[in-house]
């Protein structure tokens, strides 16, 4: 197996096309299936899913207290619709699943129109999409539907059925993991639980799921650990069950809304000025994407679990149009016009030099430390192609020398790349050139906490 170096990072970045065919693809497969945060929708989406990557599926049931949090009973649907009084749908579980509130309990009754418009749901400035709502934890049931639908109802009885149930059962999630050389761990998660909606989040968990499928196949340094968990109530979970392995985790990413075409944000970990916030921090200045970096604020997704005031845990998220809020957000309008190939292979490929980094980001010592080497007489200065870099005059050799004298024993390869304005790829391929001729070594594998 190989590890992630810049030029394994390289040849899987060179299969762009084949990447992003496979996310789109995968995203089609899933956005039929009407997921929530517990039931069979989310066991269906796993077990596709499992074609990739090995993942461990874990049950929780109903009523398990995780910290101040109970599990709760599970839902599932098979159908819904409301008729007119002349037996026409006019709205239709099977034909957009976001048309019944999610988690709504069963009703199978005739209704006046007065009484449907108090569990009807619209949005008035957006006229021609469906919202998506829930009500996890307050027992009703609703509808939703465009607004332009909603004007058009006239004085009448309807009938109104949603064959749901919700009973005690379990939570599920899905969990990944990949021993590397160090017991320190990356951890990635996504969110499960939405329904169609393509940006929220089924981009999340097929960029999740390809990563992980190409870190399975190379060596890493790092251990990493994958979870497809349903959002809040499953990290809140995944926490309770597993105390012990937090110490474990040195950097992680929570990944959603990565498939529109929007600047990328990131917003830091709590703490602000971990590895990881200087790491996305980089490539994100070196792209030549627009980007935000924003601070940790208390609200989002699953980010402000991990980094709750107890465990302070290195977690940041990074997405694209989130902040502010697209109007496609959290409605049927989330779908596959909204997202492109493109912009998932481009999140894929900026998720993965991000991890790239992590992995190489390593101290060296000179092992010539008094004055420069003589780097000709070992033909060093031919070594890399100024073509491909477009360097200037006598830029291998300033490299070399950057990387040499910054090799003390004190700094990782990110500082030498902050320091110098260097890239990242042409210093590692400047480091290993340097190793192989013996000017230079590991001086140890910093760890970060």
């Amino acid at each position: 197996m190989l590890n992630m170096n810049v030029v394994e990072f390289e040849k899987i970045i060179s299969e762009k096309s084949e990447i992003e065919n496979e996310m789109y693809q995968l995203m089609k497969e899933l956005y039929p299936i009407c997921r929530s945060i517990t039931g069979n929708g989310v066991r269906k989406t796993l077990s596709i899913l499992r074609r990739y990557i090995p993942l461990q599926i874990h049950e929780v049931p109903s009523g398990t207290t995780v910290f101040d949090w109970t599990i709760p009973k599970e839902w599932n649907i098979n159908d819904a619709f409301i008729k007119d009084s002349t037996g026409k749908k006019i709205v239709d579980f099977k034909k957009c699943n976001l048309h019944v509130m999610n988690y709504s309990v069963p009703v199978h009754k005739k209704i006046s129109l007065e009484e449907l418009k108090k569990h009807v749901y619209t949005i008035p400035e957006q006229p021609n999409d469906i919202p998506y709502l829930t009500t996890y934890y307050d027992e009703k049931w609703g509808f939703c539907m465009t607004h332009n639908d909603f004007v058009k109802l006239s004085d009448g009885q309807y009938e109104v059925f949603i064959d749901s149930s919700l009973k005690n059962g379990s939570l599920t999630y899905g969990e990944f993991y990949i021993k590397g050389e160090r017991s320190d761990e990356i951890l990635l998660t996504c969110y499960v639980c939405h329904p169609s909606l393509c940006n929220d989040n089924l981009s999340g968990m097929v960029l999740i799921t390809m990563l992980a499928r190409y870190l399975n196949s190379l060596t890493n340094r790092y251990s990493f650990r994958f979870l497809f968990i349903p959002e809040t109530i499953g990290s809140i979970t995944w926490l309770s069950i597993n105390e012990k392995k937090i110490p474990e985790i040195k950097h992680g990413l929570v990944a959603t809304c990565v498939g529109d075409s929007g600047p990328f944000t990131y917003k830091k970990t709590r703490m602000g000025n971990t590895e990881l916030d200087r790491v996305v921090n980089f490539v994100l200045k070196n792209s030549d994407k627009k980007f935000k970096i924003i601070d940790f604020v208390p609200y989002g997704s699953d980010e402000r679990q991990f980094c709750s005031t107890a465990f302070n845990m290195p977690v940041g998220s990074l997405v694209r149009s989130l902040y502010p809020l697209p109007k496609e957000y959290h409605t049927s309008a989330d779908n596959f016009e909204f997202v492109k190939k493109e912009n998932l292979s481009e999140s894929f490929a900026i998720y993965l030099y991000i991890l790239m980094i992590l992995e190489q980001n390593q101290i060296y010592k000179n092992m010539n430390p008094k004055c420069e080497p003589q780097l000709s007489k070992r033909g060093l200065y031919s070594k890399l192609g100024s073509t491909k870099y477009k360097l200037k005059k006598d830029m291998h050799e300033i490299v070399f020398l950057w990387i040499l004298n910054l090799s003390d024993g004190r700094h990782t390869l990110l500082d030498i790349a902050e320091k110098s304005g260097i890239d990242f790829i042409l210093l590692k391929k400047s480091v290993d050139i340097l190793q192989k001729n013996n000017l230079l070594k590991i001086s140890e594998l910093k760890n970060y906490s």
